[in-house]
């Protein structure tokens, strides 16, 4: 009987918390449980150490301790830094820009603010997901308060020129976000060489614990709270400082700093692998997004005749995870927004399939699950009325 493994390529949705992470943690669960809001001894050791893990953080994206807030993740970092900057700059200007790409947060609250009697220009982008520069800059105007572009895309991989963006961006006055999270693993993020004014990044993309995220704000730059109730976070985030996560996240950071370029290597060729056996081995299926601008963990295939729901959950039985798209957006039965932006038919949309690798991935492993998906797709196309059509017509 054929070994079945256990196969994780989902790292774009999570990553497991690394061990040196769970070690530097697991003090602040029980001994050193104090609140950092509290005057006493036990509250004085938490500041401390959060103020530790803020500067570590500070360190490596290359800015000011007093420029972080910890929030909750990356979905609450995105709702704090566009809905505050629009209301917080609302006498300047109510006009923003996002691209049509961008994660959920970003896109529901730039619809949200829509009803708020904010205007909102989306961001088209070419057929690799990369944003159309020409448009920002033809529909940037003065009263222009915030551009929104995420370094990198979520389902596809692509990486934006987020510095020529916040160039733009800068020539009107507006201020310039970027959603990090899908970044941090591979790529610097160093802000003030990506001139960004507002930054948010998630630990639980590189190693650390589900629960804890950033916002960058730049010194200088207006923003209104968005989570009242509290003195937290220097008045600006109210809520209990949850030590314990802020410490995991840091340590994440630091390890991730120092094994970044060596991973990135090993990644790269884990997924190259996989990219190359699909293309060759598998017809009518098409490789979605930027290969020149893209970040070495992921690959994101269409295949034609059938519904990616139908592999993600064939792979599944076989012990294989997968994803059809963000982890937020898993409970759709809609075909990728990000996909339609890029001009793919909402037919081939359906058929999308995201594989993400991470350090811990192996050649056995993607060969195994090449394997078994050859094996899924073949099942499924002949179960396909429309594959026997089409599929033949365009093997002729």
């Amino acid at each position: 009987m054929e070994k079945k493994m256990r196969v994780y390529f989902d790292h774009s949705a999570t990553t497991s918390v690394k061990q040196e992470v769970v070690d530097k943690m697991l003090p602040f669960f029980t001994n050193n449980y104090g609140n950092a809001s509290s005057q006493h001894f036990f509250g004085r050791e938490a500041v401390a150490h959060v103020d530790n893990a803020r500067d570590i953080i500070a360190k490596e994206l290359n800015c000011k301790s007093g420029e972080i807030y910890f929030t909750s993740g990356g979905t609450e970092a995105d709702n704090w830094a566009i809905k505050g900057i629009a209301l917080a700059n609302k006498n300047r200007g109510k006009h923003i820009m996002v691209s049509a790409i961008e994660h959920a947060a970003i896109l529901e609250s730039a619809r949200q603010l829509e009803k708020y009697g904010f205007e909102v220009s989306y961001i088209p982008v070419d057929k690799d997901g990369r944003v159309d520069i020409d448009f920002i800059e033809k529909n940037i105007r003065d009263d222009t308060t915030l551009v929104a572009v995420m370094y990198v895309n979520n389902e596809v991989g692509t990486i934006q020129d987020v510095k020529r963006i916040n160039e733009i961006a800068k020539s009107k006055k507006a201020y310039f976000l970027t959603d990090a999270v899908q970044a941090t693993s591979s790529l610097k993020l160093d802000v003030k060489d990506l001139g960004c004014d507002l930054m948010t990044i998630s630990a639980h993309k590189i190693g650390g614990p589900k629960g804890i995220g950033l916002l960058y704000v730049r010194s200088g730059v207006r923003i209104e709270k968005l989570l009242t109730g509290g003195h937290q976070e220097r008045m600006m985030r109210g809520g209990t400082t949850n030590v314990p996560l802020i410490v995991g996240f840091a340590e994440a950071v630091r390890l991730n700093a120092l094994s970044r370029e060596e991973n990135n290597v090993k990644v790269k060729a884990i997924r190259d692998h996989f990219v190359d056996r699909v293309l060759k081995e598998i017809p009518f299926v098409t490789l979605n997004g930027s290969v020149e601008h893209r970040v070495v963990s992921n690959a994101n295939f269409s295949f034609e005749f059938i519904e990616g729901e139908s592999i993600l959950f064939s792979l599944d039985l076989n012990g294989i995870a997968v994803s059809s798209g963000s982890a937020c957006s898993s409970g759709s039965l809609l075909p990728s927004h990000v996909l339609l932006a890029m001009g793919v038919k909402e037919e081939l949309a359906h058929g999308s399939i995201r594989f993400s690798f991470g350090e811990e991935n192996s050649i056995e492993e993607v060969d195994y699950a090449v394997d078994k998906l050859k094996e899924i797709v073949e099942k499924l196309r002949n179960l396909s009325p429309l594959f026997k059509v089409e599929g033949e017509i365009k093997n002729v």
